[in-house]
């Protein structure tokens, strides 16, 4: 009896060690902690150098009657290293980016395991499964504890249905309930004494996008879209969903489940360059990705095709004459293409059929002629009861379609994207999403996306301000490209702004509208107003549409979120320099060295920077020429609402 007795405690000994352990997974530097406890349930604590980060980050997922992660048994685990280069095929911040972590993988009993990747900058966790049955996920589990009470800033939405245009809202984590409104990712934590945390989320395929709520007492949780059955249609770009599931996805039972990251920076500087959602991101599923090409566009929308004046001697809008204008316009300029939006179809619903006062084809035909390539908008709604536009598309000669009002990120949705993606990179489309979620992977294994809107974009006219706009690269950007639709030419201060179609204006200055092409990072980059007005300011326009929308280096040298930043990028051997402001003061002075540039080369400069009198007249700025070399200082002052912007290039 006594054998039998001991026998089977050597045989269930190991389960109960394991039950109740905790792991210890550091940094390559070793500034970062990650202890991970298995006990009763599946927790970790984030350290940066001995000070505690996030205190208790409950994990788990919920699938029908049981929950991986209560009382879990670790069978096994893995520690790991790596250290590679990622060469974007669309590289926004760099060309090259170094891919260096340690990793820590979790097999537990029941078919499923986790995986923790922690960088110098950050702390990423996924769950894998290895199950041969279908699965149906009712929850994930993601919950975080703060010790202490940070400042959020992100997007407060009422409910799962969003355009995600949401201006930033500002709020204690202490004061935040769990009844208050949900944010949308991605979001960033700040203090005064504490390092800042971002939280987004990468690799989402065939899963709901998260979003986060209150879970009261300095608490944050995940809590996800349920997937729709049932639809009804909601007008012709629209439609309402009728019947949910008590699942938030049902998916295959062998895969990788999208990534949760947390960013720890230690300034806002650094979060202008920071790239763990590249690190995170798949590799591109196109194996000769050549055709994709990146590039500015000239968009009529915004100002409703009215380009006017005495070289316009035909009645303006949504006609064959405007378009060739604004064809003429990207040619002369080399803007790559032009958008047509809302207009060039005969109804919304029919993407076959043009409007009979747009001959596509022949605009098409001009537009090659000029090498100005073409590209069409449709909404969703058109785009599912018409998947065979992408071979259409093809066939006429579009280089790219622009995808609108989505304005949910369930999984049937998040599926759509990617259904989307694949099927316009079989006909070497490119695509835009607007009314879209945040950028979350589907751009990086499918390069063909060049970009997302999901931002509170100048489309929105008074309701796009710098003290808005100011968080943008902080926040937005860090996950990546954002459709802004910068470019305007009639600037205008708050306080005396007035805009309506088609005489758009902005809220900043002429100098902050010229920063925001190098500031704001996108693959496909608008030039949003009039090419009547662009005509009339010929020295802006040639700088604009000049400036790369790729970069092979980032750097930031001045920056707070929501206030103003100065950041050098450089293309090839040119470097561009933007700094923006936001209206918190009249003037601002920053010095900015020019120690990045060759110590052994003169460069020219041009640059523009706010007027005298900007402050008051928004329209006032200066351009500049002179010799500067690489132990300079450069001093520049920055109006409020305003910018200056630059580019080196050598002599």
């Amino acid at each position: 009896m006594k054998k039998r007795l001991f026998v089977l405690f050597l045989l269930t000994f190991p389960f109960v060690l394991l039950q109740a352990r905790e792991l210890e997974l550091k940094s390559p530097n070793g500034y970062l902690v990650a202890k991970i406890s298995i006990d009763k349930s599946i927790h970790y604590t984030l350290y940066h150098q001995g000070q505690l980060l996030l205190d208790s980050v409950h994990l788990g997922m919920q699938i029908a009657d049981r929950i991986w992660g209560d009382t879990p048994l670790l069978n096994k685990h893995q520690y790991t290293q790596s250290n590679t280069d990622i060469f974007p095929v669309v590289p926004l911040k760099f060309s090259k980016v170094q891919n260096q972590y340690n990793a820590l993988n979790l097999t537990f009993k029941g078919g499923f395991s986790l995986e923790f990747r922690l960088f110098d900058d950050g702390l990423a966790h996924r769950f894998k499964t290895d199950l041969k049955q279908e699965l149906y996920i009712q929850n994930e589990i993601f919950s975080l504890s703060l010790p202490t009470s940070y400042e959020l800033h992100g997007q407060q939405v009422g409910g799962f249905k969003t355009a995600y245009e949401e201006p930033y809202t500002h709020f204690s984590s202490a004061e935040w309930k769990p009844q208050d409104k949900k944010i949308v990712l991605p979001v960033l934590l700040s203090g005064k004494e504490q390092l800042r945390l971002f939280i987004s989320e990468a690799n989402l395929e065939q899963y709901p996008a998260m979003f986060l709520q209150s879970g009261g007492s300095n608490k944050i949780r995940a809590v996800f879209p349920k997937v729709p059955l049932d639809f009804g249609y909601d007008g012709d770009r629209s439609v309402k969903i009728l019947k949910e599931a008590d699942y938030i996805a049902k998916t295959a039972g062998q895969r990788d489940f999208p990534w949760r990251f947390v960013v720890v920076s230690t300034s806002d500087r650094s979060l202008l360059e920071n790239t763990m959602a590249v690190k995170l991101g798949a590799k591109s599923a196109i194996l000769d990705p050549s055709w994709i090409k990146p590039g500015q566009v000239s968009w009529e929308w915004w100002h409703d095709a009215s380009p006017y004046g005495e070289d316009v001697d035909f009645v303006a809008g949504y006609n064959v004459a405007t378009y060739k204008y604004y064809i003429d316009f990207a040619s002369k300029y080399g803007i790559p293409y032009i958008i047509m939006d809302e207009g060039w179809a005969k109804t919304t619903t029919d993407p076959f059929t043009p409007n009979p006062e747009v001959d596509v084809h022949e605009l098409i035909r001009y537009g090659k002629e000029k090498n100005v390539g073409v590209v069409l908008w449709l909404t969703w709604l058109a785009v599912e009861n018409n998947f065979d536009v992408f071979k259409t598309f093809q066939e006429w000669g579009v280089k790219g379609i622009k995808i609108d009002f989505m304005d949910r990120s369930d999984q049937w949705m998040v599926d759509f994207y990617e259904r989307v993606a694949i099927e316009a990179s079989k006909n070497k489309l490119f695509v835009d999403f607007h009314g879209s979620f945040k950028p979350a992977g589907l751009e990086l294994k499918y390069p063909n996306v060049l970009s997302y809107e999901g931002v509170r974009g100048m489309e929105q006219m008074g309701g796009a301000f710098p003290n808005n706009s100011l968080y943008l690269p902080f926040i937005r950007n860090v996950v990546g490209p954002m459709d802004y639709t910068p470019g305007a030419m009639l600037s205008m201060q708050p306080e005396v702004y007035r805009s309506e179609r088609p005489n758009s204006a902005s809220i900043g200055t002429r100098a902050y509208q010229m920063a925001l092409f190098i500031a704001f990072e996108s693959g496909l980059q608008m030039l949003a107003d009039n090419p009547s007005l662009y005509y009339r300011n010929p020295d802006c326009t040639a700088f604009i549409t000049k400036v790369p929308t790729t970069w092979d280096e980032t750097r930031a040298i001045e920056a707070e979120a929501g206030k103003y930043l100065v950041v050098a990028k450089r293309k090839g051997d040119k470097w561009y320099i933007a700094a923006i402001a936001n209206n918190d003061q009249k003037w601002r002075e920053f010095k900015i060295s020019l120690d990045f540039l060759n110590s052994h080369q003169t460069y020219r400069m041009e640059a523009f920077s706010d007027g005298i009198n900007a402050p008051r007249q928004a329209m006032d700025y200066r351009r500049t020429e002179q010799s500067v070399t690489a132990n300079e200082e450069l001093n520049i002052k920055i109006a409020r609402n305003g910018g200056w912007v630059a580019v080196i290039e050598p002599k």
